[in-house]
């Protein structure tokens, strides 16, 4: 494996789905289950690293080559369950969407055009290829959107200090049977369309609803803040309970509490306002 730098490369949260070995075609299925004894795996923060070394050569190289044979792998109930990376697919899928978040003359300087229009070409040809492909991976930077805390609840938060800057990073995520993702979505679409017009939070909902009916009914579902850990001071992490606040938000619309529910909303817009102010700061 090629040498990777120590620089934590922070700023994405992630919403994973780990699936069984068995939910995988059996040719694929040999692959992970060799992958999962390996004693050392590299981490999010390794692909990362290496997306962006790709970015420095001339021309840049906007999507791996080939696609990454890496997975996230976890442990539920005795059941091996992978994440693959799948970061070929993810990179096509990111750089269609960068127009909406970057000006022309920036992403024209990072990515030439020409970069772009070769790249969007290879994912069209392989998607004709692979019209089910879908990944086992969302990300999201400067934020952890709020459509993703209605999967989880408060009592499945995992939180880490850790032990400063040459020891283990903090971590904050949540992990939640499948089974337990897909009925609080429906439960809480239920009451946001009930309550509610249609909006980004509705629409993002029902996207990620029907992202979760494409997994394996067994799988894991983990939230987790990645590196977002290092743009909240450890007071506020420690105090971060975003799922809390979701579900008492919905639960307030769904008696008709408008004030709590409010209340609730406030504080998240509160938290996570301080995060995103710091994507413009210099």
């Amino acid at each position: 494996m090629p040498k990777v730098s120590a620089v934590i490369v922070p700023y994405t949260s992630y919403l994973r789905v780990y699936e069984p070995l068995a939910a995988f075609p059996e040719s694929e299925r040999a692959h992970w289950t060799r992958y999962a004894r390996r004693p050392e795996r590299p981490s999010y923060q390794d692909e990362l690293r290496r997306s962006l070394a790709d970015l420095l050569p001339t021309p840049p190289v906007p999507v791996p080559v080939h696609e990454s044979g890496d997975a996230f792998v976890a442990e539920v109930d005795g059941v091996v369950c992978v994440c693959p990376w799948r970061t070929r697919l993810r990179g096509w899928q990111a750089l269609d969407e960068l127009g909406e978040d970057l000006p022309a003359s920036v992403l024209d300087a990072v990515l030439p055009p020409l970069v772009r229009r070769q790249a969007a070409l290879d994912y069209e040809r392989w998607l004709a290829r692979n019209p089910d492909a879908r990944p086992w991976i969302r990300t999201s930077t400067w934020q952890v959107p709020l459509n993703w805390f209605v999967l989880v609840t408060d009592e499945e938060r995992e939180y880490e200090k850790g032990t400063g800057p040459a020891g283990a990073v903090p971590l904050l995520r949540y992990r939640t049977p499948m089974v337990q993702a897909r009925r609080r979505t429906a439960r809480a679409l239920r009451t946001l369309r009930d309550t509610l017009d249609d909006g980004p939070l509705v629409e993002g909902l029902v996207d990620v609803g029907r992202w979760l009916e494409e997994f394996h009914p067994r799988s894991l579902v983990e939230l987790d803040y990645g590196g977002l850990v290092h743009t909240l001071p450890a007071g506020d992490l420690e105090g971060d309970h975003s799922a809390a606040d979701v579900a008492e938000g919905i639960e307030a619309l769904r008696t008709g509490d408008g004030a709590t529910a409010g209340e609730a909303y406030g504080r998240l817009v509160e938290r996570w306002r301080s995060v995103r102010d710091r994507r413009s700061a210099n």
